[in-house]
Protein backbone atom coordinates (compact mmCIF):
# COMPACT_ATOMS: atom_id res chain seq x y z
CA UNK A 1 0.00 0.00 0.00
CA UNK A 2 1.35 3.46 -0.95
CA UNK A 3 2.09 5.42 2.59
CA UNK A 4 0.41 9.02 2.99
CA UNK A 5 1.92 12.28 2.06
CA UNK A 6 3.59 13.73 4.88
CA UNK A 7 3.03 17.15 5.81
CA UNK A 8 5.33 19.18 8.95
CA UNK A 9 3.38 21.79 10.29
CA UNK A 10 5.83 24.21 12.48
CA UNK A 11 3.96 25.78 15.44
CA UNK A 12 1.09 24.12 17.30
CA UNK A 13 -1.10 27.84 17.52
CA UNK A 14 -4.68 28.21 15.79
CA UNK A 15 -3.48 28.38 12.42
CA UNK A 16 -1.08 25.75 12.54
CA UNK A 17 -3.60 23.42 14.05
CA UNK A 18 -6.21 24.05 11.74
CA UNK A 19 -3.93 23.46 8.89
CA UNK A 20 -3.06 20.17 10.02
CA UNK A 21 -6.81 18.96 11.15
CA UNK A 22 -7.31 19.92 7.33
CA UNK A 23 -4.63 17.92 5.80
CA UNK A 24 -4.65 15.13 7.81
CA UNK A 25 -8.62 15.22 6.39
CA UNK A 26 -7.28 15.17 2.66
CA UNK A 27 -5.17 11.72 3.90
CA UNK A 28 -1.97 13.08 4.77
CA UNK A 29 0.35 12.18 7.68
CA UNK A 30 0.32 15.15 9.99
CA UNK A 31 3.57 16.13 12.45
CA UNK A 32 2.83 19.04 14.65
CA UNK A 33 6.33 20.44 15.83
CA UNK A 34 5.20 22.82 18.90
CA UNK A 35 8.04 24.72 20.65
CA UNK A 36 6.41 25.48 24.08
CA UNK A 37 6.00 22.56 26.51
CA UNK A 38 2.03 22.17 26.03
CA UNK A 39 -0.47 23.73 23.62
CA UNK A 40 -1.89 26.06 26.08
CA UNK A 41 -2.01 29.14 24.52
CA UNK A 42 -0.53 32.77 25.22
CA UNK A 43 -3.20 34.92 24.97
CA UNK A 44 -6.96 35.29 26.11
CA UNK A 45 -10.07 35.14 24.03
CA UNK A 46 -11.04 35.16 20.11
CA UNK A 47 -13.33 37.17 18.59
CA UNK A 48 -14.54 34.77 15.06
CA UNK A 49 -16.66 36.01 12.29
CA UNK A 50 -18.52 34.64 9.97
CA UNK A 51 -15.71 34.16 7.23
CA UNK A 52 -13.48 31.99 9.69
CA UNK A 53 -16.79 30.10 10.65
CA UNK A 54 -17.35 29.12 7.32
CA UNK A 55 -13.39 27.69 7.22
CA UNK A 56 -13.91 26.10 9.89
CA UNK A 57 -16.79 24.17 8.20
CA UNK A 58 -15.11 22.66 5.53
CA UNK A 59 -13.38 20.50 8.98
CA UNK A 60 -17.21 20.06 10.68
CA UNK A 61 -16.12 22.24 13.50
CA UNK A 62 -18.19 25.50 12.60
CA UNK A 63 -21.16 24.34 14.79
CA UNK A 64 -18.95 23.02 17.65
CA UNK A 65 -17.68 26.37 17.79
CA UNK A 66 -20.70 28.23 17.45
CA UNK A 67 -22.08 26.63 20.27
CA UNK A 68 -19.19 27.08 22.35
CA UNK A 69 -19.11 30.73 21.76
CA UNK A 70 -20.86 33.18 23.16
CA UNK A 71 -22.75 35.53 20.50
CA UNK A 72 -21.26 38.93 20.89
CA UNK A 73 -23.00 41.20 18.05
CA UNK A 74 -24.73 43.19 20.09
CA UNK A 75 -23.55 46.31 21.85
CA UNK A 76 -21.64 48.79 20.14
CA UNK A 77 -18.98 51.88 20.17
CA UNK A 78 -18.74 54.39 23.43
CA UNK A 79 -16.55 57.27 24.53
CA UNK A 80 -14.92 57.02 27.90
CA UNK A 81 -17.98 59.14 29.05
CA UNK A 82 -20.09 56.46 28.47
CA UNK A 83 -21.85 57.58 25.62
CA UNK A 84 -22.43 55.94 22.59
CA UNK A 85 -21.30 56.69 19.54
CA UNK A 86 -22.75 53.89 17.57
CA UNK A 87 -24.86 50.61 18.45
CA UNK A 88 -24.12 47.35 16.62
CA UNK A 89 -27.18 44.63 15.57
CA UNK A 90 -26.10 40.85 15.55
CA UNK A 91 -28.91 40.52 14.12
CA UNK A 92 -27.97 42.55 11.58
CA UNK A 93 -24.58 41.55 11.27
CA UNK A 94 -26.28 37.82 10.86
CA UNK A 95 -28.60 38.72 8.42
CA UNK A 96 -25.62 40.85 6.23
CA UNK A 97 -22.83 38.52 6.65
CA UNK A 98 -24.78 34.86 6.54
CA UNK A 99 -23.53 33.90 10.31
CA UNK A 100 -22.97 35.51 13.66
CA UNK A 101 -19.71 36.69 14.98
CA UNK A 102 -18.90 35.12 17.80
CA UNK A 103 -16.51 34.88 21.00
CA UNK A 104 -15.08 32.10 23.09
CA UNK A 105 -11.41 31.39 24.68
CA UNK A 106 -8.31 30.75 22.81
CA UNK A 107 -8.02 27.23 24.74
CA UNK A 108 -11.16 26.20 23.84
CA UNK A 109 -10.43 26.61 20.04
CA UNK A 110 -7.42 24.95 20.88
CA UNK A 111 -8.69 22.00 22.11
CA UNK A 112 -11.47 21.72 19.72
CA UNK A 113 -8.60 21.60 16.82
CA UNK A 114 -6.51 19.16 18.95
CA UNK A 115 -9.10 16.84 19.60
CA UNK A 116 -9.66 16.15 15.57
CA UNK A 117 -5.71 14.87 15.29
CA UNK A 118 -4.35 11.34 15.82
CA UNK A 119 -2.94 11.64 19.32
CA UNK A 120 0.58 10.93 18.04
CA UNK A 121 0.24 13.91 15.64
CA UNK A 122 1.27 16.38 18.08
CA UNK A 123 5.04 16.86 19.66
CA UNK A 124 5.49 19.72 21.96
CA UNK A 125 8.53 21.13 23.58
CA UNK A 126 10.12 20.85 20.01
CA UNK A 127 12.45 23.02 18.63
CA UNK A 128 12.01 22.70 14.68
CA UNK A 129 14.32 24.46 12.32
CA UNK A 130 13.86 24.24 8.60
CA UNK A 131 16.88 22.74 6.75
CA UNK A 132 15.76 22.27 3.22
CA UNK A 133 12.59 23.55 1.36
CA UNK A 134 12.70 20.96 -0.98
CA UNK A 135 11.60 21.38 -4.80
CA UNK A 136 9.88 19.31 -7.20
CA UNK A 137 12.54 16.29 -6.91
CA UNK A 138 13.31 16.19 -3.36
CA UNK A 139 11.29 16.63 -0.30
CA UNK A 140 11.82 19.47 2.04
CA UNK A 141 13.32 18.90 5.51
CA UNK A 142 13.29 19.90 8.90
CA UNK A 143 15.43 19.14 12.19
CA UNK A 144 13.02 18.25 15.01
CA UNK A 145 14.97 18.52 18.00
CA UNK A 146 17.68 16.12 16.05
CA UNK A 147 15.37 14.16 13.74
CA UNK A 148 15.35 14.68 10.58
CA UNK A 149 11.64 14.96 8.79
CA UNK A 150 11.10 14.60 5.48
CA UNK A 151 8.12 16.14 4.26
CA UNK A 152 6.39 16.59 1.13
CA UNK A 153 4.92 19.82 2.74
CA UNK A 154 5.89 22.06 5.76
CA UNK A 155 3.77 24.83 6.97
CA UNK A 156 5.42 27.77 8.17
CA UNK A 157 2.96 28.47 11.37
CA UNK A 158 5.57 30.14 13.67
CA UNK A 159 4.07 33.57 14.27
CA UNK A 160 5.39 36.90 14.25
CA UNK A 161 8.94 36.23 14.57
CA UNK A 162 8.65 33.20 12.47
CA UNK A 163 12.14 31.55 11.59
CA UNK A 164 10.49 29.92 8.90
CA UNK A 165 10.06 33.31 7.09
CA UNK A 166 13.26 34.09 7.17
CA UNK A 167 14.60 30.99 6.31
CA UNK A 168 12.50 31.41 2.75
CA UNK A 169 13.32 35.05 2.34
CA UNK A 170 15.99 36.41 4.12
CA UNK A 171 16.23 39.99 3.05
CA UNK A 172 12.43 40.57 4.01
CA UNK A 173 12.82 43.32 6.79
CA UNK A 174 10.10 41.35 8.95
CA UNK A 175 7.49 42.59 11.63
CA UNK A 176 7.43 46.24 12.43
CA UNK A 177 6.03 47.88 15.30
CA UNK A 178 2.88 49.17 15.21
CA UNK A 179 3.20 52.22 17.36
CA UNK A 180 1.15 50.67 20.63
CA UNK A 181 0.83 48.18 22.95
CA UNK A 182 -2.16 46.22 24.20
CA UNK A 183 -3.03 44.24 27.39
CA UNK A 184 -5.54 41.34 28.29
CA UNK A 185 -7.27 39.52 30.78
CA UNK A 186 -10.33 37.14 31.19
CA UNK A 187 -11.73 37.12 34.79
CA UNK A 188 -15.22 36.08 35.83
CA UNK A 189 -17.96 38.89 34.77
CA UNK A 190 -18.11 41.83 38.12
CA UNK A 191 -21.27 43.25 36.99
CA UNK A 192 -23.89 43.29 34.64
CA UNK A 193 -22.45 45.73 31.14
CA UNK A 194 -23.52 45.69 27.45
CA UNK A 195 -20.64 44.28 25.21
CA UNK A 196 -18.70 47.39 23.68
CA UNK A 197 -15.21 49.13 22.49
CA UNK A 198 -14.30 52.50 23.68
CA UNK A 199 -12.40 55.09 22.01
CA UNK A 200 -10.44 57.77 23.48
CA UNK A 201 -7.39 59.67 22.70
CA UNK A 202 -4.58 57.26 22.07
CA UNK A 203 -6.15 54.55 23.91
CA UNK A 204 -8.64 51.79 23.26
CA UNK A 205 -11.09 49.42 25.83
CA UNK A 206 -13.16 46.64 25.20
CA UNK A 207 -15.09 44.66 27.30
CA UNK A 208 -17.22 41.54 25.99
CA UNK A 209 -18.43 38.77 28.24
CA UNK A 210 -17.96 34.74 27.36
CA UNK A 211 -20.35 32.19 27.62
CA UNK A 212 -18.62 30.43 30.50
CA UNK A 213 -19.39 33.51 32.62
CA UNK A 214 -16.46 35.43 32.40
CA UNK A 215 -15.61 38.62 30.62
CA UNK A 216 -13.14 39.02 27.94
CA UNK A 217 -11.18 43.12 28.51
CA UNK A 218 -8.79 44.37 26.23
CA UNK A 219 -6.97 47.39 25.47
CA UNK A 220 -4.58 49.50 23.51
CA UNK A 221 -2.49 52.66 24.17
CA UNK A 222 -0.15 54.34 21.96
CA UNK A 223 3.27 53.85 23.89
CA UNK A 224 7.20 53.83 22.72
CA UNK A 225 7.78 50.08 22.29
CA UNK A 226 9.28 48.00 24.80
CA UNK A 227 7.58 49.54 27.61
CA UNK A 228 6.17 48.00 30.96
CA UNK A 229 5.08 48.11 34.42
CA UNK A 230 5.59 46.44 37.62
CA UNK A 231 1.94 45.96 37.94
CA UNK A 232 0.10 45.96 34.72
CA UNK A 233 -3.63 46.41 36.14
CA UNK A 234 -2.10 49.29 38.31
CA UNK A 235 -0.92 50.54 34.95
CA UNK A 236 -4.23 50.04 33.26
CA UNK A 237 -5.98 51.84 36.34
CA UNK A 238 -4.00 55.00 35.78
CA UNK A 239 -5.16 54.99 32.39
CA UNK A 240 -8.55 53.65 32.55
CA UNK A 241 -9.65 53.61 35.95
CA UNK A 242 -11.97 57.07 35.48
CA UNK A 243 -13.37 55.63 32.37
CA UNK A 244 -17.10 54.68 31.51
CA UNK A 245 -18.70 51.50 34.02
CA UNK A 246 -17.98 48.98 33.26
CA UNK A 247 -14.26 49.28 32.89
CA UNK A 248 -13.74 49.79 37.01
CA UNK A 249 -15.34 47.24 37.59
CA UNK A 250 -13.33 44.78 35.88
CA UNK A 251 -10.15 46.49 36.89
CA UNK A 252 -11.12 46.00 40.35
CA UNK A 253 -12.06 42.42 39.94
CA UNK A 254 -8.58 41.70 38.43
CA UNK A 255 -5.73 40.75 39.75
CA UNK A 256 -1.83 41.77 38.41
CA UNK A 257 -1.36 38.68 37.22
CA UNK A 258 -4.34 38.34 35.38
CA UNK A 259 -2.73 40.85 32.56
CA UNK A 260 -0.77 40.34 29.54
CA UNK A 261 0.43 42.99 28.07
CA UNK A 262 2.14 42.71 24.80
CA UNK A 263 3.80 45.50 22.06
CA UNK A 264 1.93 44.80 18.57
CA UNK A 265 3.98 44.40 15.52
CA UNK A 266 2.85 44.14 11.83
CA UNK A 267 4.20 43.41 8.27
CA UNK A 268 4.54 46.17 6.36
CA UNK A 269 5.92 45.26 3.18
CA UNK A 270 4.30 42.11 1.72
CA UNK A 271 6.11 39.14 1.11
CA UNK A 272 6.33 37.86 -2.48
CA UNK A 273 5.05 34.77 -2.00
CA UNK A 274 3.26 32.22 0.37
CA UNK A 275 5.46 29.74 -0.74
CA UNK A 276 8.64 28.95 -1.45
CA UNK A 277 9.41 25.18 -2.96
CA UNK A 278 8.03 22.27 -0.51
CA UNK A 279 7.13 25.16 2.38
CA UNK A 280 3.99 27.35 2.93
CA UNK A 281 3.56 29.98 4.88
CA UNK A 282 0.10 31.11 6.88
CA UNK A 283 -0.88 32.93 9.91
CA UNK A 284 1.17 35.98 11.31
CA UNK A 285 4.15 34.18 9.96
CA UNK A 286 2.94 35.53 6.21
CA UNK A 287 1.13 38.04 7.11
CA UNK A 288 0.89 39.74 10.67
CA UNK A 289 -1.41 42.50 11.07
CA UNK A 290 -3.09 45.03 14.02
CA UNK A 291 -5.77 43.25 15.67
CA UNK A 292 -8.21 46.11 14.97
CA UNK A 293 -10.09 44.44 12.92
CA UNK A 294 -10.34 41.39 14.71
CA UNK A 295 -8.60 39.39 11.70
CA UNK A 296 -5.54 37.77 12.59
CA UNK A 297 -6.95 34.42 13.67
CA UNK A 298 -9.69 34.38 11.10
CA UNK A 299 -7.52 35.05 8.10
CA UNK A 300 -4.90 32.30 9.82
CA UNK A 301 -8.10 29.74 9.68
CA UNK A 302 -8.84 30.87 6.44
CA UNK A 303 -5.09 30.48 5.15
CA UNK A 304 -5.05 26.70 6.44
CA UNK A 305 -8.18 25.92 4.62
CA UNK A 306 -7.21 27.37 1.59
CA UNK A 307 -3.63 25.47 1.68
CA UNK A 308 -5.32 22.14 2.79
CA UNK A 309 -7.16 22.85 -0.76
CA UNK A 310 -4.27 23.89 -2.72
CA UNK A 311 -1.63 21.59 -1.24
CA UNK A 312 -0.35 20.48 -4.62
CA UNK A 313 -0.29 23.73 -6.00
CA UNK A 314 1.84 25.96 -3.77
CA UNK A 315 1.47 28.99 -6.38
CA UNK A 316 -2.44 28.64 -6.59
CA UNK A 317 -2.12 28.97 -2.64
CA UNK A 318 -0.03 32.64 -3.04
CA UNK A 319 -2.15 33.42 -5.57
CA UNK A 320 -5.23 32.63 -3.20
CA UNK A 321 -3.91 34.39 -0.19
CA UNK A 322 -2.00 36.79 -1.10
CA UNK A 323 -3.72 39.80 -2.15
CA UNK A 324 -6.85 38.84 0.61
CA UNK A 325 -4.75 38.92 3.19
CA UNK A 326 -2.58 42.10 2.19
CA UNK A 327 -5.98 44.06 1.84
CA UNK A 328 -7.50 43.09 5.44
CA UNK A 329 -3.74 43.94 6.89
CA UNK A 330 -3.68 47.32 5.03
CA UNK A 331 -7.29 48.36 6.47
CA UNK A 332 -6.41 47.09 9.72
CA UNK A 333 -3.48 49.45 9.77
CA UNK A 334 -5.82 52.11 9.14
CA UNK A 335 -8.46 51.44 11.49
CA UNK A 336 -5.72 51.72 14.08
CA UNK A 337 -4.85 54.84 12.65
CA UNK A 338 -8.55 55.90 13.28
CA UNK A 339 -9.15 54.61 16.57
CA UNK A 340 -5.99 55.34 18.67
CA UNK A 341 -5.56 58.77 16.98
CA UNK A 342 -4.47 61.57 19.48
CA UNK A 343 -5.67 64.61 18.18
CA UNK A 344 -7.91 65.75 19.78
CA UNK A 345 -9.75 68.05 17.11
CA UNK A 346 -9.34 64.93 14.96
CA UNK A 347 -10.82 62.84 17.32
CA UNK A 348 -14.32 65.31 18.13
CA UNK A 349 -14.75 64.93 14.05
CA UNK A 350 -14.35 60.81 14.23
CA UNK A 351 -16.83 60.57 17.08
CA UNK A 352 -19.13 62.76 15.29
CA UNK A 353 -19.30 60.87 12.29
CA UNK A 354 -19.24 57.42 13.95
CA UNK A 355 -22.44 59.06 15.49
CA UNK A 356 -24.27 60.48 12.72
CA UNK A 357 -23.11 57.06 10.71
CA UNK A 358 -25.06 55.61 13.28
CA UNK A 359 -28.37 56.97 13.07
CA UNK A 360 -28.29 56.23 9.60
CA UNK A 361 -28.95 52.89 10.08
CA UNK A 362 -26.53 49.72 11.16
CA UNK A 363 -25.61 48.39 7.54
CA UNK A 364 -23.60 51.52 7.31
CA UNK A 365 -21.76 51.03 10.52
CA UNK A 366 -21.46 46.57 9.57
CA UNK A 367 -19.96 48.04 5.90
CA UNK A 368 -16.26 48.08 7.29
CA UNK A 369 -16.82 44.11 7.14
CA UNK A 370 -17.93 44.33 3.49
CA UNK A 371 -15.28 41.56 1.75
CA UNK A 372 -14.55 40.42 4.87
CA UNK A 373 -16.64 38.69 7.33
CA UNK A 374 -18.76 37.35 3.70
CA UNK A 375 -15.77 35.43 2.34
CA UNK A 376 -16.41 31.77 1.78
CA UNK A 377 -13.82 28.89 1.39
CA UNK A 378 -12.85 27.66 -2.08
CA UNK A 379 -14.82 24.32 -3.50
CA UNK A 380 -15.58 23.47 0.43
CA UNK A 381 -17.35 20.42 -0.81
CA UNK A 382 -14.41 18.74 -1.97
CA UNK A 383 -13.22 18.68 1.82
CA UNK A 384 -15.79 18.04 3.43
CA UNK A 385 -16.38 15.19 1.19
CA UNK A 386 -13.30 13.56 2.56
CA UNK A 387 -14.19 11.32 5.26
CA UNK A 388 -12.23 11.46 8.68
CA UNK A 389 -9.94 8.80 9.39
CA UNK A 390 -10.06 6.32 11.40
CA UNK A 391 -7.65 7.56 13.73
CA UNK A 392 -9.66 10.60 14.25
CA UNK A 393 -10.47 11.77 18.17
Amino acid sequence: MTQPGHAVVIGGGIGGLTAAVALHRRGLRVTVLERAPSLEPVGAAISLAPNSLRALDVIGLGDEIRDLAAWSGDGGLRAPSGRWLSRSSADAAAERYGGPLVLLHRATLIASLASRLPPDAIRTDTAATLTDRGGPDRPARVDAGGEVLEADLVVGADGIRSAVRHALFPAHPGAVYSGFTAWRLVIPVPAEFASHETWGRGRIWGTHPLKDGRVYAYAAAVTPAGGHAPDERAELLSRFGDWHDPIPAVLAAARPEDVLRHDVHHITEPLPAYHHGRVALLGDAAHAMPPTLGQGGNQAIEDAIVLAHHRDDLPAYTAARLPRTTAVARRAVRVARLNLMTNRAAIAVRDAAMATLSKAGPALVLRGFDGIADWRPPQADAVCSEQTPAGNR
